[in-house]
């Protein structure tokens, strides 16, 4: 998992998004899902392309899936280690933040 974050929940982090920047902190994978809640695609995709974690690779598929390239999105889930989605976004988000917050 990425840089621990000892001082954020999800409540936390979705308030945040009312912010122009990011909390300090995050690891590279909330920053990413950070930018992807404020409509940044771009600045997410940037940010776990190149990471080599199974949480970035997780982050990768769900930014996948909401660009709407689903073939792209099963190779990052299988790279991740975790099942295709096929559900709401936002609930997949969520999912992804509570996890990478814990």
């Amino acid at each position: 998992m990425g840089a621990p974050v000892s001082t954020i929940d999800l409540k936390a982090f979705r308030v945040s998004l009312d912010k122009a920047t990011p909390p300090g902190g995050l690891s590279v994978e909330l920053r990413a899902l950070w930018h992807a809640a404020k409509g940044d695609w771009d600045a997410a995709h940037k940010l776990v392309q190149d990471a080599k974690s199974s949480d970035a690779a997780w982050v990768h598929a769900y930014l996948h899936r909401v660009e709407g390239d689903l073939s792209n999105a099963g190779y990052w889930y299988h790279r991740a280690g975790r099942p295709k989605q096929n559900g709401a976004l936002d609930v997949e988000w969520s999912a992804i933040a509570t996890a990478l917050l814990h």
